[in-house]
């Protein structure tokens, strides 16, 4: 039968959705999923894939990679609207930088290092007789440390630079990371609560957290204010807007350039998609604070924003992982994750325990960002720390402003191959050299001190209670 108007965009979106509302279902219910703290997203991310594979639904791989990317975009455009909020670091009386700045260069020292990993593997490979694309292994930090969006959006380009399945092969990367997020960083959280490592000390996780859910005895929340009146507009189809209005300025400001740029760096434009997003999101902020309006982006409903399309992207990304293609390269990506894993965990842990406070609050929120996104960061944080009492969360916001620099850097330089035509051995090298410099600062700063994990002698949260 034909339908009078498509259908397929709002099905997609309808048949992700029931995957998500899924993943809740068995997070709520499910043990095993509680123990690791699973998100929804993921869980339902991973049904919907068997289901995708055994048949049940019909959704090509490519319009899910197309929702993933405009969704990803979507994120990043959000969180440059999002205004900062000064009051929780003058509550907490503390270096507004230091948190900040040493979990940016945790970062600029495990994403280079998944990036040797990675080039390094491409050389062994070589040796043993399996020719893979020079940036193949360069996809693991893409994957791990910058997510799914990131993986996904660099991997579109590579493959019109001839890297066939570059996509498919670094949404893997950054599935195996969430489970190195979820298997590992939940138990490292627990040792840590069993040992009184955390400021709060919390004795146990809460229920609410367990499940995803909150029960009827707690819905008082709040998610957002209302910065327009609903007699003219709905305060959420407001906040909506201005995400359209940055978008279209975005595609204008990239198609523009697109102009006077050579082709590949056109092309590499359209990966970075989120980045000048982000960047004319900021941009569209500022203006409205210059003629007296930014009181109108609220900083909740853009974090929901944020969440949401994140949740979905997850969802889609996961979805989009083709198996049959992963297979044929299943050697290479496990050896590849694994040491990329193991590795960033051995890192993230002997840095962490040299920070001197919020020792266990600042290394669950890092891992799980190295690994993952900073949603799952959070998520570690939020068992050790459920109130965010701790100023480690605003911390983790703050730490992508001053990252900045090593994100861009890094993101262009696993493109040099490409771009530069340099050899995977000089790109290596010089994530070799960006590594020794953060560590040669975390140095400096007295970041690296003698001590280790230490107990807290703060009163637990239910003591305090």
């Amino acid at each position: 039968m034909t339908t009078p108007f498509p259908f397929e965009g709002l099905l997609l979106f309808g048949s992700l959705s029931i995957m998500l509302i899924i993943g809740v279902v068995l997070r709520a219910n499910v043990p095993i999923l509680q123990k690791f703290l699973f998100p929804s997203c993921l869980i339902g991310g991973v049904i919907g894939l068997i289901v995708v594979h055994v048949g049940l639904l019909d959704l090509a791989a490519t319009d899910l990679e197309t929702f993933a990317y405009h969704f990803f975009n979507i994120s990043f455009i959000s969180v440059g609207l999002t205004r900062g909020n000064s009051n929780v670091l003058a509550k907490n009386k503390i270096n507004p930088l230091k948190g900040p700045l040493w979990m940016a260069l945790v970062e600029g020292v495990t994403l280079p290092l998944q990036a040797i990993v990675g080039g390094l593997s491409v050389f062994l490979f070589a040796w043993l007789g399996m020719e893979l694309f020079p940036t193949f292994g360069f996809l693991a930090p893409l994957g791990f440390t910058e997510g799914p969006g990131q993986a996904l959006s660099i991997g579109k380009v590579w493959e019109g630079a001839g890297f066939a399945h570059a996509a498919t092969i670094g949404l893997t990367f950054s599935a195996v990371g969430f489970f190195f997020a979820f298997f590992v960083g939940v138990p490292v959280v627990n040792w840590g609560i069993r040992n009184g490592y955390g400021s709060l000390t919390p004795k146990n996780i809460s229920k609410d957290l367990l499940a995803g859910i909150l029960p009827k005895t707690k819905t008082s929340i709040s998610a957002g204010y209302l910065r327009t009146h609903s007699g003219n507009i709905d305060s959420m189809a407001f906040q909506a807007a201005l995400v359209g209005l940055v978008y279209i300025l975005s595609y204008g400001l990239v198609k523009f350039l697109g102009l006077f740029l050579p082709a590949d760096f056109v092309k590499m434009g359209w990966g970075l998609f989120f980045f000048v997003g982000m960047v004319v999101a900021m941009i569209v902020r500022w203006c409205l604070g210059r003629v007296g309006y930014a009181h109108l982006i609220d900083r909740g409903v853009q974090r929901r924003i944020t969440g949401w399309a994140v949740d979905f992207l997850i969802v889609a990304t996961v979805m989009a992982i083709q198996l049959i293609l992963v297979w044929q390269y299943i050697l290479p990506i496990m050896i590849i994750s694994l040491l990329c894993g193991i590795s960033t965990t051995a890192v993230v842990l002997y840095l962490g325990s040299r920070i001197g406070d919020y020792n266990l609050e600042r290394t669950v929120a890092i891992y799980g960002t190295c690994t993952g996104t900073v949603s799952s960061g959070l998520l570690l944080l939020r068992i050790v720390d459920p109130e965010f009492e701790t100023p480690v969360a605003m911390e983790v916001g703050l730490m992508n402003v001053v990252a900045a620099p090593i994100i861009l850097g890094s993101i262009l330089l696993v493109n040099a191959p490409l771009w530069w035509h340099w050899g995977i051995g000089l790109t290596t090298f010089v994530f070799a050299a960006i590594l020794v410099g953060c560590l040669a600062l975390i140095k400096l700063l007295g970041f690296l001190g003698k001590s280790r994990f230490v107990k807290s002698t703060t009163k637990s949260i239910q003591e305090g209670e």
